[in-house]
């Protein structure tokens, strides 16, 4: 027989509040708001125009990789390939802009992150090799390739004012660098929230199994994703040559994918797939941007920056196991 405490469990269960999970979802906006709060009455050069601009600035590239990085770990993917992506976008654009014209050298570089973003689908499934260390060995490869464009040598593309247009023209006082990952963040936000193949992705990673149960074709989700995330590594690595108008194969652009990835988890995305949204992403990668901000505006010793960063790193994984084991 059923006790009345035996039959409301179920119910009590249901009305129990799963405080850690909704602190994944919207918890980042706290910590975002206090910092914001805090550097505003810390330091008289926070909070202007020109050091939110020149912020945005510098993490449009960030932004773009994240935002697609994004859909890759709700699908149940890894991306650290996008780092190296990133910078042979960048190599590659700026070789062609040096023998032909701007709008070959943009599409060209970002086609390039498209193919190795679909090679990096057919690698982890396809081939079924783990994600992880499919794209960190494509990591390796594409930054080699990189390296034999350059020669070793820094792509100078100061005298190609038609290239540098891409991301250093300015509209309403904003550059276009910032408008491109304004645009690249909301269309990749749009398609995750209100699209059925959006849907497909969190099934996919959330239970591949019941997705496949359920018709989802979760291999070529799968590879979708790491397309887009491919092709927006690609564009990301073209609008930041021509915001600089050099380029040169570099081991740190490989260090990037992991900024990228913590951003993304910091912002409340699931390590495991299946649960975030892009708005968290961009709260998180702009979380980590405001700290080195503050660390510089401030004059605190850099070095602790990055004891910051891990903990920060650690706390958002933290919170996602612990959500998982409540759940």
């Amino acid at each position: 027989m059923t006790t009345g405490a035996d039959a409301s469990s179920p119910r009590a269960a249901l009305r129990r509040v799963d405080w850690a999970s909704r602190l994944r979802g919207v918890g980042i906006l706290l910590p975002f708001t206090i910092l914001f709060v805090v550097l505003s009455l810390t330091s008289s050069s926070f909070f202007t125009k020109a050091n939110m601009l020149n912020i945005l600035d510098q993490q449009s590239a960030t932004l773009i990789i994240a935002a697609a990085g994004t859909l890759v770990l709700i699908a149940g993917g890894i991306d650290l390939s996008v780092g190296a992506i990133y910078g042979f976008a960048g190599v590659t654009s700026a070789h062609f802009a040096l023998n032909s014209s701007a709008g070959t050298a943009i599409l060209l570089g970002v086609g390039a992150g498209l193919l190795i973003g679909l090679a990096n689908g057919v690698v982890t499934t396809v081939f079924r090799i783990n994600a992880l260390i499919g794209t960190l060995a494509m990591s390796f490869i594409v930054g080699g390739c990189s390296a034999l464009i350059t020669k070793g040598n820094l792509l100078v593309l100061f005298d190609k004012e038609g290239f540098g247009k891409l991301a250093r023209t300015e509209f309403a006082t904003v550059t276009t660098s910032i408008w491109l990952m304004v645009g690249a963040v909301v269309l990749i936000g749009l398609l995750l929230s209100t699209t059925t193949v959006g849907r497909y992705m969190s099934a996919a990673g959330g239970n591949a199994e019941a997705a496949r149960l359920a018709g989802v074709r979760v291999d070529a989700v799968r590879m979708l994703t790491f397309a887009i995330s491919g092709t927006a590594a690609g564009l990301a690595g073209v609008i930041d040559t021509s915001r600089v108008l050099s380029a040169q194969a570099s081991p740190n652009d490989t260090a990037l994918a992991f900024t990228v990835l913590a951003g993304i988890v910091v912002g409340g995305t699931s390590i495991m797939g299946g649960e975030g949204a892009v708005w968290r992403t961009v709260v998180g990668v702009l979380f980590i941007a405001l700290v080195g901000n503050g660390y510089l505006l401030l004059q605190f010793d850099p070095l602790y920056e990055q004891i910051t960063m891990g903990a920060l790193l650690l706390a958002a994984v933290g919170l996602d196991a612990l959500s998982r084991r409540r759940g």
